[in-house]
């Protein structure tokens, strides 16, 4: 069975070394797996909320579609579309945005951090707060189950954002009577490296101690010898431990490389030899994307062929029969089949299927419940630490034919096992 993973890329300018080894490299090399259909978009509408300046924003798009296709990102394999080319996304938002909860929107961690700044310094709670910021995460969810993605690759600080990308998703299907969205599940890679800068910290552009990814041989080399190192004198042990030059070579090396490298530091390697070293490393690898990025920005026009014609093959695909069922679904419909609204088709309308719904309960546990169309209890979890682990039992239970796999201890039922069985089947039958 094919997996959806869907990762959206904001366009800020071309990536850094940073960006390259905890999320470029190892989302395509994810992507490259057979039972795995992948999407990756350039979020340049969520671009708009933080940056009104129109050639910034055009030419980050461009940067950023360069550096994914020059990295490997294959767009004959994977889905690579631009944000912008699927205006049926905005239409689904505003279908979400109608059955949203404020208060959900309200409690959102990015609209929380602008009020509560506000607050401190004595102003209007929404000063300066745009719209757009407000109803980000509904944006967000309708780029995500507009391809029904089922997995989505997030950081810690995005987890909520699915949270109620799955509210928002139950809460459609429970209100116009059909699974029309299956309930997307964060990812979060535990594994994923995070990159020391030139000065110890971690890269990032806040703090300017980036290593751009694209730069120059001579720059790259001159950035690498400026990696804060201590005062250990050639011949004299180095440690490796917090060592922000060590981390970058180990990023780039395989695990021999590595080892030899830490024993070179245990030799007292001089910092420029162990810096030359780490130079070489870096740029053997980057070397070929390097070429390949300056040969795509020479033809931009290649670029905005290929995201329009892969934006309109997405869209003949999916976006557009999945609006048009949608469209019908919430009533905005053909006005001369308005004779048939007493007929079965509403009658089928009204009958809502079953529902698994998370939630997160005042002891920081997560919880699900399977509830029937007419809302009576049908399973009742245990908590959980996580909402992946309690969505990895609900993929479980989905697709739970026997009475025997409603034998557990993580949940209870609330109904004969038959009655739960049925209610399974009916959502396997509606997927």
């Amino acid at each position: 069975m094919t997996t959806r993973v869907l990762t959206g890329i904001t366009p800020s300018g071309t990536p850094h070394l940073g960006n390259y080894v905890g999320a470029i490299r190892p989302a395509i090399a994810a992507s490259q797996a057979s039972e795995i259909e992948s999407f990756f978009f350039l979020a340049d509408l969520h671009s708009l909320i933080k940056a009104q300046e129109p050639e910034r924003t055009q030419r980050s798009t461009l940067e950023i579609a360069a550096s994914w296709l020059a990295c490997g990102l294959d767009p004959d394999k994977v889905w690579f579309y631009r944000q912008s080319d699927i205006p049926e996304t905005t239409e689904l938002m505003w279908f979400l945005t109608a059955i949203a909860s404020k208060g959900i929107l309200n409690r959102a961690h990015a609209y929380k951090a602008a009020v509560d700044k506000n607050r401190e310094e004595q102003l209007d709670e929404d000063a300066g707060v745009s719209a757009g910021l407000f109803m980000y995460p509904v944006l967000m969810a309708a780029d995500i189950l507009i391809f029904k993605a089922n997995r989505v690759p997030v950081g810690r600080d995005q987890i909520q954002h699915i949270e109620m990308a799955r509210d928002f998703a139950q809460r459609f299907n429970h209100v116009y009577g059909k699974a029309y969205f299956p309930l997307p599940e964060v990812v979060i890679d535990e594994q994923v490296a995070t990159l020391a800068g030139l000065d110890g910290r971690k890269m990032s552009k806040s703090y300017h101690n980036t290593i751009p990814l694209f730069a120059p041989r001579a720059e790259l080399k001159k950035l690498v010898f400026s990696i804060l190192t201590d005062s250990r004198a050639p011949g004299e042990p180095k440690s490796t431990d917090g060592s922000a030059l060590f981390q970058m070579y180990q990023a780039f090396a395989s695990a021999e490389q590595t080892a030899a490298f830490a024993q070179a530091f245990a030799d007292g390697i001089s910092w420029g030899d162990a810096k030359q070293q780490l130079f070489e490393r870096i740029d053997a690898e980057l070397t070929p994307l390097r070429e390949r990025y300056e040969a795509l920005m020479a033809e931009p026009e290649k670029i905005e062929a290929l995201l329009r014609r892969r934006g309109q093959q997405l869209r003949e695909q999916y976006a557009v029969p999945l609006l048009r069922e949608l469209r019908h679904a919430v009533g905005l419909r053909d006005l001369s089949s308005a004779g048939d609204i007493a007929g079965d088709d509403a009658t089928e309308a009204r009958a809502a299927p079953p529902l698994f719904k998370q939630y997160r309960e005042q002891d920081g546990r997560f919880y699900f419940k399977l509830l029937a169309g007419d809302g009576s209890l049908l399973i009742q979890s245990e908590g959980f630490d996580s909402p992946r682990d309690a969505g990895q039992l609900i993929g479980v239970l989905k697709q739970t034919e026997h009475g025997d796999g409603l034998q557990s201890e993580l949940f209870k039922l609330g109904a004969e096992v038959d009655v739960v069985l049925a209610a399974l089947q009916e959502l396997r039958d509606l997927a």
